[in-house]
């Protein structure tokens, strides 16, 4: 144990000013000196402490620190033996009293008070060498010195205390070699051990010429590996092993978010759950969620095919609405029987009357990855026109939003699995059929998922504990509750107009048939004392703002900007074309007419084709499939996916605005002889077993 200065007392001989000083008395802060010319002083304490050469002089100011606890595991046992008897020696030398007994009498050939560290350090000397240990001084100053500096581990030889890297005596260029070999590894696909040692034995004859490193055995280049592989996957999974190295070497940041909606964070990830769209076919859907960091509440999640950026910009509108209750849920699952703040917050929005327990949070900051759905002009858009910081995170940098990526897979882990049809994170996780198993719909699985948010509201959160009470986990509705009483945060909750402002925007003219976008045609009553006339408004002053929904093609809404608000105008054609339908499927048809070659092709035509597309979709094949071309399969999966994606977008997102009178049909031309469209041939499957056992 080393010795260290205790707290100064009356009689101890100090350096203070660069002259010796005597403490004669101790009063409060003050401190009493005397100095060699018998001259008085009264200096504060903290002065006298923090001064420049103070030191304590007196011997008998030093007493013994307190021992370590384990630092003299695993070290072999005759090296803490001897650590051990050189503690007991020094310590009795250093305070007169023997390490078993400190407050027993002090030996004399050891007082500190009437001997100096001298004559006790020669008196030790004579003593183990009359005890058949024999000690030179300069050996007993040395290990002297070093306990006083460590403590009991500096009595143990050096030599055992070197921390081993796990490389052993390996020549330094094998080892850096491997190393390089190791780190180059993170992005490639995942080889065997005979390979990355190959590779090692190719770089060191590149480096330093053939056969001039000697080269480890078979087994010492196994640990070796092993040691300079730790905590990488190198040999495992390269998913594992990627993600592993996005990580920052560092200790990790922490964002504190005090409110609600200060910073939300949100992302897209396939849903582990096959599901059964409306055209019969069985696949998986992506989730796409927003989370609030301060609460951890799931805003909003919904589920689509795939993400497109209007996604993204429509799922901020439904975390800043209410959920409504639906039909068979719980009563205990309303707002009003939660602990959120129903009572005030329906002062500000009746529709929470018959909202879900879901709180209503308006984000501040929005934090997201680089896809393409969200650094979008479309997305962009929404978060401006809703007064929302755009943050995207670092390129490939997934610890920028932990957050989202913790609940999102907190939904695979506690929802998806309980689901029929679930197929596991990865091949190796998949059941033999999961296909067979799928029963619900891409709609039935939203209600499920609204419903599963709800419960995920009122349950304990581990990411929400209180500072003052870390033994209790809040859920986030409770964190809710208590930020909005801390913070003062007021929901504000989007209306119909706010709605329309998220929506994709065109600038177009009002003509006399109204306004076109994207070769079809859309007209109101409303728009007569406007057709042919400039806006006044933007850049040139001649185009309206249009605002359309690309999943529901039926109608667009025309900023009126001559009078303020909104006019809708209906689709010409949705008598023609009766099922709601997306810009996706329009644009599909478009194609499919521009490859046969028609000319001139007009809007009817369009309409007639697309749907025409999505019923054969529905229908499924006529006939047993047979082996078609490579181009009918992809177009086959094509109208598959146009037909499910479209279905699944055809119901409006809550709330909608409220429809206008529907303003009647102008007369379409008709035209004979359509052209019937090629069957869907679907593509078999390639066994690679089955196919080696065909005789050609």
């Amino acid at each position: 144990m080393p010795s260290c200065p205790r707290l100064l007392r009356a009689g101890d001989l100090v350096r203070f000013d660069g002259r010796l000083h005597t403490v004669v008395a101790l009063e409060g802060t003050a401190v009493r000196l005397v100095d060699e010319g018998q001259s008085p002083s009264v200096v504060f304490l903290a002065h006298l402490l923090s001064s420049a050469g103070f030191e304590v002089v007196t011997p008998s100011s030093v007493r013994a620190a307190v021992p370590a606890a384990g630092v003299l595991e695993g070290f072999p046992r005759k090296a803490v033996e001897r650590a051990e008897w050189w503690q007991q020696h020094l310590v009795e030398m250093l305070t007169g009293r023997p390490l078993e007994d400190p407050h027993g009498p002090v030996r004399a050939a050891y007082d500190p008070a009437v001997r100096s560290l001298r004559q006790r350090e020669l008196t030790k000397a004579e003593e183990l060498e009359a005890g058949g240990h024999p000690a030179s001084l300069k050996l007993i100053q040395r290990m002297r010195g070093r306990f006083e500096r460590e403590g009991v581990l500096g009595l143990v030889d050096p030599r055992l205390r070197a921390v081993s890297d796990g490389t052993g005596r390996v020549d330094r260029r094998v080892v850096a070699t491997l190393r390089k070999v190791v780190e180059d590894q993170t992005s490639r696909s995942t080889v065997s051990a005979q390979v990355l040692r190959r590779r090692m034995e190719r770089a060191l004859e590149a480096e330093h010429g053939p056969e001039v490193v000697p080269l480890p055995s078979r087994t010492t280049f196994y640990r070796l590996l092993s040691a300079l592989s730790s905590g990488r996957h190198t040999l495992g999974s390269a998913r594992t092993r990627r993600s592993l190295a996005k990580q920052p070497d560092g200790m990790f940041g922490q964002l504190t978010a005090v409110r609600p909606g200060e910073v939300m964070e949100i992302d897209s990830t396939p849903l582990d759950v096959l599901v059964v769209h409306d055209d019969g076919t069985v696949d998986t859907v992506e989730l796409t969620g927003i989370v609030d960091i301060a609460t951890r509440t799931l805003a909003a999640a919904v589920l689509r095919p795939s993400t497109k950026a209007v996604d993204a910009a429509l799922l901020l509108a439904r975390a800043m609405t209410p959920e409504p209750m639906r039909p068979g849920w719980a009563d205990a699952l309303r707002m009003s029987r939660s602990v959120l703040p129903h009572t005030s917050l329906i002062a500000l929005d009746e529709r929470l009357a018959n909202a879900a327990a879901v709180p209503v949070i308006t984000p501040e900051t929005i934090v997201c990855d680089r896809g393409k759905a969200y650094i979008s002009d479309t997305f962009r858009s929404a978060c401006q026109a809703l007064g929302i910081s755009f943050q995207p995170a670092h390129p490939d940098t997934p610890t920028d939003k932990p957050h989202i990526e913790k609940t999102l897979g907190s939904v695979a882990t506690m929802f998806s699995q309980y689901l029929p049809g679930h197929k596991g994170r990865s091949t190796e996780h998949r059941g033999v059929d999961p296909a067979a198993e799928a029963v619900w719909s891409i709609h039935q699985l939203q209600e499920l998922l609204q419903q599963w948010i709800v419960i995920w509201q009122n349950r304990p959160h581990d990411g929400l504990r209180d500072p003052l009470m870390p033994g209790k986990a809040l859920s986030p509705n409770e964190k809710y509750a208590a930020l909005v009483a801390a913070a003062g945060h007021v929901p504000v909750a989007l209306n119909s107009e706010e709605y329309i402002e998220l929506l994709p925007r065109h600038r177009r003219t009002t003509n006399s048939y109204g306004v076109r976008i994207n070769h079809r045609t859309y007209d109101s009553a409303e728009l007569n004392p406007f057709r042919r006339q400039h806006s006044g408004a933007g850049d040139d002053g001649r185009g309206w703002d249009v605002h359309y929904d690309p999943y529901d093609i039926s109608r667009v809404w025309v900023r009126n900007h001559r009078q303020g608000g909104w006019i809708t105008a209906i689709w010409r054609h949705l008598r023609t074309a009766p099922m709601p339908m997306g810009e996706l499927a329009w644009d599909h048809a478009r194609r499919i007419l521009a490859q046969r070659g028609t000319d001139a092709v007009t809007e009817e035509e369009i309409a007639q084709t697309a749907v025409a597309l999505l019923d054969r979709a529905a229908d499924g094949p006529e006939q047993a499939p047979v082996k078609p071309s490579a181009a009918s399969s992809r177009r086959g999966r094509r109208d598959r996916k146009v037909a499910a994606r479209t279905r699944t977008t055809s119901p409006p997102a809550w709330p909608r605005p409220a429809d206008e009178p529907e303003s009647p049909a102008l007369p379409a031309p008709t035209e004979d002889g359509e052209e019937d469209l090629a069957k869907v041939v679907p593509l078999e499957i390639f066994d690679a077993r089955k196919e080696a056992e065909r005789r050609w």
